[in-house]
């Protein structure tokens, strides 16, 4: 059996804390010391990003808050716009990899603060450049070139954890774990979406975008690594809200959805032009915008616009944001399970859904894909119950 000692459990007072396995573990610690919930966060976002390549055939990155991804995403090139809001110069090459952590990071910034990474390829030069500049706990990747290597060794004075992953393992075919002494086995759940399944489509409006298909098999997989009850909202091959763990599923498709209409809000002239004064760091932006578009804001930005702008600004107000919303449309959205109500399709509808897909099994099916139809929504059926826990 090998075995590694972790720094301790989930909380500090949970002294005592290892992983092992029967014969040889996949990954080494090449710097740092993991924690608990480091590994918790590596081992899933790592099996995300392993999947979301192998689905989509693009290197993929995921940023991993909480055993949750708090934003995944694949390699679609960056738009002027996207640049700007995820604070990355015009000058700064990404390599794809890169890219695809851009998107991840920028999915949420806000939650992404101190995340643990999962790349799906070897992590370049170009990738750890970028991871260098972030408020990060680690990363896990099947390699590093020597270069990136030393670049990640230096963060965090030296501390930084960075895990090596064995590409080519395969885990056995059934999970188990102990919970208060009573230990639970299952198969594991090897489901991973493809493209043709998303042809089960249900409602009148067939009409289908490739990019909204790889939109979708986004969402699914990444709702995969999700603490269920979980919704998730993609768009340009990442997610740009994720609502993970809630009881209910509205409450799921409300959260993901306000953090979907901040994605897009930050993407408006008002945000994108905000005066900051040169010694904000990217953070300290994000934390400023976070307030700007709350609707009931700690801290009025507005009133003190002296402590974080050159210049005062106005107000974004309720009415405004409502009205830029209304011009987004294209945005997909993926649930775990089905749509019990047709109340979730008419709030994914408020922030620019147009594809969906769920999978279906509720009494009320009927009711769902007549909603979707109204609306002239396009809603396919993949089948498969998302779960995790």
């Amino acid at each position: 059996m090998e075995e590694i000692l972790l720094k301790y459990g989930i909380n500090p007072n949970q002294k005592v804390a290892s992983i092992s396995a029967q014969d040889k573990l996949p990954v080494k610690v090449l710097n740092g010391r993991a924690g608990y919930i480091n590994f918790l966060d590596a081992l899933n976002g790592y099996q995300l990003v392993k999947e979301l390549k192998q689905a989509t055939g693009y290197p993929a990155a995921t940023s991993f808050k909480h055993v949750s991804p708090a934003g995944a995403a694949i390699a679609i090139p960056l738009s002027e716009k996207e640049r700007k809001m995820y604070f990355v110069s015009e000058k700064t090459k990404l390599s794809p990899l890169a890219t695809a952590y851009v998107r991840a990071r920028g999915a949420d910034r806000m939650s992404s603060f101190g995340d643990f990474i999962s790349l799906s390829d070897v992590c370049d030069v170009s990738t750890a450049k970028i991871i260098s500049r972030e408020v990060s706990d680690g990363v896990i990747a099947p390699g590093y070139e020597s270069e990136a290597l030393e670049i990640l060794k230096a963060k965090k004075k030296g501390a930084y954890t960075v895990i090596e992953i064995d590409s080519q393992y395969e885990p056995c075919v059934q999970d188990e774990r102990t919970i208060y002494g009573v230990t639970f086995k299952q198969d594991r759940n090897n489901y991973i979406p493809t493209f043709e399944e998303l042809d089960n489509i249900k409602s009148k409006n067939k009409n289908l975008p490739e990019g909204a298909k790889l939109d979708l098999i986004v969402a699914l997989v990444a709702l995969k690594y999700t603490q269920s009850n979980s919704v998730i909202y993609a768009y340009h091959g990442q997610t740009i809200g994720v609502g993970a763990g809630q009881q209910s599923r509205l409450h799921c498709t409300r959260l993901a959805g306000d953090k979907a209409d901040r994605w897009n809000l930050r993407q408006s002239d008002r945000v994108l032009n905000l005066p900051f004064k040169s010694e904000l760091t990217r953070n300290e932006k994000d934390n400023v915008i976070e307030q700007y578009l709350s609707d009931n804001p700690e801290i009025d930005m507005c009133e003190s616009w002296q402590e974080h702008f050159t210049k005062e600004v106005k107000p974004f107000t309720r009415e405004e944001k409502k009205e830029y919303l209304k011009s987004i449309s294209g945005i997909s959205l993926a649930s775990d399970a089905f749509f019990p109500f047709k109340d979730n399709i008419l709030r994914a509808a408020f922030s620019g859904v147009d594809y969906i897909v769920e999978p279906g099994g509720s009494l009320r099916d009927d009711e769902v894909i007549s909603c979707v139809d109204e609306l002239n929504k396009v809603l396919v059926f993949n089948k498969t119950r998302l779960f995790h826990h």
